[in-house]
């Protein structure tokens, strides 16, 4: 299943058989020993004590039956003896990958708008009971079964052929120049960059690699029009040429996510000129000009459509990144 899918109704990611359950968070199935282990976890705004931060996740387990008020705080303590919780351990314990699936309720900074999406593979780093941030009803502590994970590195998630080789080819290429070893000192990624690899050899490398199942979302919503000049470019045939612009890059040193609410539909003018700081946007939307192109005008906000909620996290990121670099503290 290719990571990134996106499912209308949890029935749908039933279906396509990525988590056993339609309601539960927690998936497990029957290990060759017998034993339950877990496979997947759903993450759509379920307890106060969960925290998403894309790449790493602190999930909190779960309780048989009515377990939660409205705002997420639990009523009771959980406990490992309860079947998912033991299942999610036990894969911990004999080192299975977890299926990370994110609904529209999840932390709004990942979280696609109206719709579930498969967000790959995680490992479990570690387990524990811990105490709830909230008591409960009559004031007792509320014991936690708490899980962290990491998500596994692009290599390790489940690829097409022709995915892998792409990464395989674009790794190689870094490797000749010395790239990686110059993002891991603290340079900008090749995404805010001068061009590290001949370009020649590069650039359809890595475009494959950027335009990934959201940035073809966020383009066919927009269909192709421009959501920072409005520019609508077509071919002869009338199809549309667009580009998917993560705000904050993906890769080091930024660990931007490739998420919806992290990528904009841009024509290639506007494309670059974001990547170099020439264009930002504020909070509320208004396009910032910090270095003007002559002929060209942009809209006095960002285009918006209702299905689409920019994160104002990504545009704050992207805004700083490039005052620090104006002012020489980022060079």
């Amino acid at each position: 299943m290719p990571v990134g899918r996106v499912f209308h109704r949890r029935l749908d990611v039933q279906r396509a058989q990525l988590h056993q359950t339609n309601q539960r968070g927690i998936s497990w199935l029957w290990d060759e020993d017998g034993q339950r282990v877990g496979d997947a976890i759903v993450l759509h705004g379920g307890y106060v004590d969960d925290e998403d931060h894309w790449e790493w996740i602190r999930y909190t387990g779960a309780s048989e039956g009515k377990d939660k008020d409205s705002t997420g705080r639990l009523l009771r303590s959980q406990s490992w003896s309860y079947t998912d919780n033991a299942a999610l351990r036990l894969s911990y314990e004999r080192g299975y990958p977890i299926r990370v699936i994110r609904g529209y309720e999840g932390d709004p900074r990942y979280s696609p708008s109206n719709s579930y999406r498969y967000d790959g593979l995680y490992e479990i780093t570690e387990v524990r009971t811990a105490i709830s941030k909230y008591p409960a009803p009559d004031g007792t502590p509320i014991d936690v079964c708490q899980f962290d994970l990491r998500r596994l590195p692009d290599q390790e998630q489940v690829q097409t052929a022709v995915e892998r080789h792409v990464i395989d080819v674009l790794e190689e290429l870094g490797d000749e120049q010395g790239h990686g070893q110059q993002e891991d000192e603290g340079t900008p990624g090749e995404q805010w960059d001068v061009e590290k690899f001949p370009r020649s050899r590069s650039m359809q490398v890595r475009r494959l690699i950027r335009d990934t199942a959201a940035a073809q979302r966020i383009k066919r919503l927009y269909e192709g029009e421009c959501q920072l000049c409005g520019l609508r470019l077509t071919g002869p045939d009338g199809s549309s040429y667009s580009q998917g612009a993560h705000i904050r890059p993906l890769g080091k040193p930024h660990h931007g996510p490739d998420v919806e609410p992290n990528i904009l539909c841009l024509c290639p003018n506007c494309h670059v000129r974001l990547d170099i700081g020439a264009i930002a946007v504020d909070d509320d939307g208004s396009v910032i000009v910090r270095s003007d192109l002559s002929g060209v005008r942009l809209l006095p906000k960002l285009t918006v459509r209702d299905s689409h909620r920019v994160h104002p996290e990504y545009l704050r990121y992207h805004r700083k990144y490039w005052e620090q670099k104006a002012s020489g503290q980022g060079s």
